[in-house]
């Protein structure tokens, strides 16, 4: 039931959006046609005189025809008791008609019906961007059968557990998981990230993303609107539904604004006895511009942001973005890859180092852990034949114990071998190594410890750059937060050049340092994987998920999501939403200043030449909005260097293990 609503949902936003199309066009006919009866009328005046009939009646025609939709809707929203700006042009309409004034009237309803034609017509291109990524999801797929023949489906039809069969050119019609076949994949659509992704089994795939060179055969893990396409769309919907606090200032006291403006125009009426100067001002003091002039704005700064996959769910936590004072942040993950890599070998003695990680990596074998991973690739590159392994078992938090050649092998916590009985102490302590910031493995064979091994996470090689950035926008403090221990918080922290650190945190923890900066006067935004952060995600001025692509956790705990993990699209995050704030500014001070100005200069402006000119200020506060969508362009390239070994899943798969394992020890 819950795809069939949403195919419901999609078919009728679909229709709805035709609607207003046609809808557009037809307006768009008539004011072209109301235009051209003025355009007759102007040219029969010329050639026939101004006190022709077929003149008055082509110019009263045209006022008729480009006047009526105007006070119509003007009428109407009187009714249902709502105030808008049509009420001033409507009055103003009637007045220039009332006296015989029929090209004064028809320019103004012409003039008029182009100004909300434009933003219409914006409106409905804003629409149109989010019926795209629909399209992106193909209405059909490929079922596999259980005796692998092939049937063509609805996707709507589709559910978690089918598995689809996608051939090269198409796009993926759902988030799943490849279990057969390799192929690059174009994820443009959901991470913002324009180079190919290779697939292999086990890797995850989105919906709407583009299968580019090879067969893949998936199961189906979301369908429908629960795939992170879906949420990308349903958060495109919600954002541009909310306001910011200046929008809402705005909607008021526009209810005040129409009386006080009736009140000028009777009043200049009044001591002038001039209408045209009355009507004018009606028609200059419709507040166009200072209406467009911020959702123009956030629509164009959401869609640049979107294009980079970052997915801002209210307006208004755009505007936060660019107040921010503190970044708070998670280590492992966020600022650091999530995977371990083998960086020291330190054998007992009379131990081969060579010895020390070929009995590791093949207890290991078994184990699906990054460390174990980590294991895996060193040995790997060292050119190491594994011998087998027997009797695996995986001791949660403390490591794994296996047979290799009759004799037990065991790695993991210093602590796990002392409850075995073996003597760690024959070793060099790793304390002393403690500068390097090392994660430890021990490893033993039989009763003897045959030494430890260091891993660790690496710093992102984008992240010491974005950090950078950040305090050279006037970010004052960076704080970094991981439940690792203090000599890997400290190296990974005087890297990236943070003001300072916390270590060894637990959520609870995090949320009270976040509680802490916010006391301390910061406008705070938390940076986080979106799963064990959460509280502190929920506790800043504003929560940021990085790698949010097909996590549910991120997505909805999170103020903005992050498609992809390149950090630096915070500082572009920060920047648009302070070149929002000023194009906001420039467009209101624009707006104002034009209606001031207009109503001092009312006795020199004709009716018709006011509303020329209402329609250029709409134009310019539109134009002058529109260049927020080429912010970020310089980053639509590869990313700087986003190199994962796993996909996102995968790697929060590890993050789980991590904890579970406690290879890295207290690790976030």
């Amino acid at each position: 039931m819950a795809h069939q609503h949403l195919h419901f949902q999609e078919q009728f936003g679909t229709e709805q959006t035709r609607d207003q199309q046609l809808r557009v066009s037809i307006a768009l006919i008539g004011t072209l046609a109301g235009g051209v009866l003025l355009i007759n009328s102007g040219i029969g005046r010329f050639i026939y005189g101004a006190d022709s009939f077929n003149t008055d009646l082509f110019a009263m025609l045209g006022a008729i025809l480009l006047g009526a939709p105007i006070i119509i809707h003007a009428v109407r929203s009187l009714i249902r008791g709502e105030s808008h700006m049509d009420e001033l042009a409507a009055l103003g309409i009637v007045a220039a008609f009332a006296t015989g004034e029929y090209i004064a009237a028809g320019l103004i309803g012409f003039f008029m019906l182009l100004s909300e034609l434009v933003e219409t017509r914006t409106a409905l291109g804003a629409r149109a961007s989010i019926e795209s990524l629909i399209r992106l999801t193909p209405t059909k797929a490929n079922l596999l059968e259980e005796d692998g023949t092939e049937r063509e489906v609805k996707v709507s039809e589709m559910r978690a557990g089918d598995r689809i069969r996608v051939r090269p050119g198409d796009n993926i019609p759902a988030d799943g998981e490849v279990e057969n076949g390799l192929s690059s994949v174009n994820e443009a659509t959901i991470t913002g990230e324009s180079l190919p992704v290779d697939k292999v089994p086990g890797m995850q795939v989105f919906a709407g993303t583009s299968n580019l060179t090879g067969v893949l055969d998936i199961r189906v893990t979301k369908a429908g609107g629960d795939t992170t396409l879906g949420k990308v769309q349903s958060l495109i919907v919600q954002a541009e539904h909310t306001k910011i606090p200046l929008m809402r200032i705005i909607d008021r006291y526009i209810m005040w604004y129409v009386p006080t403006v009736l009140m000028i125009a009777a009043i200049v009426l009044f001591f002038t006895r001039n209408i045209d100067q009355a009507i004018t001002i009606l028609v200059i003091s419709c507040p166009c511009a200072i209406i467009l002039a911020t959702p123009t704005a956030m629509v164009a700064a959401i869609s640049a942001a979107a294009r980079l996959g970052i997915l801002v769910k209210n307006v208004a936590d755009l505007e936060v973005a660019g107040k921010m004072t503190a970044l708070v942040f998670d280590k492992t993950g966020t600022v650091t890859t999530g995977r371990l890599y083998v960086t020291k070998l330190t054998p007992a003695e009379g131990v081969e180092p060579g010895t020390l990680l070929a009995e590791a990596a093949a207890a290991e074998k078994m184990s699906k852990h990054p460390a174990a991973r980590a294991l895996q690739e060193v040995a790997k590159e060292a050119g190491l034949s594994l011998a087998a392994s027997e009797g695996f078992r995986e001791t949660p938090g403390k490591g794994v114990t296996a047979t290799i050649n009759s004799a037990r092998v065991m790695v993991g916590r210093d602590t796990f071998l002392a409850e075995n009985g073996i003597d760690v102490h024959s070793v060099p302590d790793p304390r002393l190594h403690e500068e390097q910031g090392f994660s430890t493995l021990y490893v033993a064979k039989g009763s003897r410890c045959l030494g430890w091994i260091g891993l660790q996470d690496k710093t992102r090689p984008e992240a010491q750059k974005a950090i950078k950035s950040l305090m050279d926008m006037g970010i004052k403090r960076v704080t970094m937060l991981t439940g690792d221990r203090s000599e890997v918080a400290n190296r990974v922290a005087g890297e990236l050049g943070c003001t300072d650190y916390k270590a060894q945190c637990l959520p609870q923890d995090k949320l009270a340092v976040v509680e802490q900066i916010k006391r301390d006067g910061h406008t705070v935004v938390v940076v986080g994987d979106g799963i064990n952060d959460a509280p502190a995600l929920a506790a800043g001025d504003l929560g940021i998920a990085m790698g949010a692509a097909g996590s549910d956790v991120a997505i909805n705990s999170a103020s903005i999501a992050l498609m992809n993990d390149d950090l630096g699209r915070i500082p572009f995050l920060v920047e648009v939403s302070r070149k929002t704030r000023r194009v906001i500014n420039q467009n209101l001070a624009f707006g104002v200043l034009f209606i001031v100005l207009g109503i001092s200069l009312s006795k020199f402006v004709p009716p018709s030449v006011a509303a020329f000119l209402h329609f250029a200020s709409s134009l310019v506060v539109v134009f002058n909005s529109a260049r927020l969508f080429r912010q970020g362009e310089e980053l639509d390239g590869p990313p700087v260097a986003t190199v994962r070994a796993w996909d996102g899943s995968a790697k929060r798969e590890d993050r789980v293990l991590e904890d579970q394992r406690g290879h890295e020890p207290q690790t976030a």
